[in-house]
C-alpha cells in the first residue's frame, strides 16, 4: 500500500520495530524489507497515531525528513 495524497516518492512499508519515547519528542525506528528507517517525530504523534511496536506502518522519506502513517 502506498500513501496516494501525499506527494513523496520514497515510500517504505514496514512494522515499527521500537520506540524511544521521550517528554516531547519519541524515535520510530521501522524495520522495512531495505533496512532500519528511524524518524523522530513528537511523543503526541505517536500516541495520536496509536504506535506500538509491531504496527504496520509507512515511512515516508523526503529529503533529510521521515514521516510515518499508520495502515
Amino acid at each position: 500500500m502506498s500513501i496516494q495524497a501525499i506527494n513523496v516518492r520514497n515510500q517504505f512499508k514496514g512494522k515499527v520495530k521500537e520506540i524511544v519515547q521521550g517528554d516531547v519528542v519519541s524515535e520510530v525506528d521501522v524495520e522495512t524489507p531495505w533496512g532500519i528507517v528511524t524518524s523522530v517525530i513528537t511523543t503526541r504523534s505517536v500516541k495520536d497515531l496509536g504506535l506500538e511496536v509491531g504496527s504496520e506502518v509507512v515511512a515516508l522519506v523526503k529529503s533529510t525528513e521521515v514521516s510515518i502513517a499508520k495502515l
